[in-house]
């Protein structure tokens, strides 16, 4: 069990908490003799100290397992009822376990009384009903606060990751490729630099609204990168290839946008394209639900300068999504990233941490 989810706070409750607990307990099992007799007050004080304070953490585990089980911030009512019914049957154990010992030990200064037992039942059941709100309260800002910084770190990310593909595609490096490339056409093939034309405006469309959604279907990705490909493919011809093996199944799954193009780009930047050295590009599914990017490695003498800004945001963009991990293999005689595709997301019913992304946005 993952004790992280008991929080500080939870444990600094515990310590305020379970002072006043001693007291009113003791009081219930003794009556005004617990603060008349100093040997009586010792005694039992510390009797409860050394046989409450273990069950009372020993109340965090449903409570630790409940909110793995039901982690949502819209469980909470669920969660808190769950715990709340499961911590009144514990504590009604523990203090029918005192009441009932005491008397068959013959306590020093215990006298046993059916009435303050039935008292202290009901109190216990409606201290157990203002620990627990007390926790979910807290817990459920915990959440809200975490949403808030983690959709921020996630907005950032898809900016980063936009303005990284904006960057290569408006590089006066790029454009001069590229128009480079088009007064070519317009000479030898005009209906091709129609074409490319055609292409370079779903580039820069695709781009412009990356910035829109934090997801994209693996359909529009593909789409966008066959005419991001295009450009690429008219500047270094048929020496570098693409290939795609995707089950139309995976098409409505979902992913980042702009990943395939920052793939593809990483592909290009780092490998030597030549007529006797192809650059092979494949982009497949697997039966798992994953998408796997790969090409064969044949690294430039001199590696391009490169952060690996690209690569980087990806896999921060999947952590804060909480859906999978990204798989990055460089190993001759390929570099291979497989990405995890997203089914039918709805942020709600993600891991917390995507739970909480979507909560905070609403």
């Amino acid at each position: 069990m993952n004790l992280n989810i008991f929080t500080q706070q939870d444990t600094r409750i515990a310590l305020f908490i379970l002072p006043v607990y001693f007291g009113i307990l003791n009081y219930a099992l003794f009556g005004s003799a617990y603060f008349e007799h100093f040997d009586v007050f010792l005694l039992a004080t510390a009797s409860i100290i050394i046989f409450w304070t273990p069950a009372y953490f020993l109340h965090a585990v449903p409570a630790l397992w409940l909110r793995q089980r039901f982690p949502y911030i819209r469980q909470t009512a669920l969660r808190l009822c769950l715990a709340w019914s499961v911590h009144v049957l514990m504590s009604s154990t523990m203090i029918l376990g005192f009441f009932y010992s005491y008397e068959w030990v013959h306590f020093p200064g215990y006298t046993f009384d059916a009435a303050r037992l039935h008292v202290t039942l009901i109190f216990s059941a409606i201290g157990n009903l203002i620990v627990n709100v007390v926790h979910e309260s807290i817990y459920t800002f915990e959440q809200w606060d975490t949403a808030l910084r983690e959709a921020d770190q996630l907005q950032q990310a898809n900016l980063r990751s936009q303005l990284e593909g904006l960057k290569g595609q408006i590089s006066p490096h790029f454009l001069f490729n590229a128009l480079n490339s088009l007064s070519s056409l317009i000479e030898e093939d005009p209906d091709q630099a129609q074409q490319f034309i055609d292409e370079m405006s779903s580039v820069y469309r695709y781009l412009l609204r990356a910035n829109e959604t934090e997801l994209t279907t693996l359909d529009q990705e593909l789409a966008f990168t066959r005419s991001y490909f295009h450009l690429l493919r008219t500047r270094h011809g048929e020496h570098l290839r693409l290939e795609e093996a995707v089950d139309e199944k995976y098409y409505t799954y979902q992913l980042p946008p702009l990943t395939l193009q920052l793939l593809l780009e990483n592909a290009v930047k780092h490998n030597i394209i030549l007529p006797e050295q192809p650059l092979h590009i494949r982009i497949e599914t697997r039966d798992d639900g994953r998408l796997v990017v790969q090409n064969n490695l044949q690294r430039k003498p001199v590696h391009a300068l490169s952060n690996q800004v690209g690569l980087s945001n990806i896999i921060n963009k999947y952590r804060l999504l909480g859906k999978g991990e990204i798989d990055v293999r460089d190993e001759a005689p390929y570099f291979t990233v497989t990405i995890p595709l997203i089914r039918d997301i709805t942020f709600s019913e993600s891991h917390a941490t995507a739970s909480n992304i979507a909560l905070a946005k609403r």
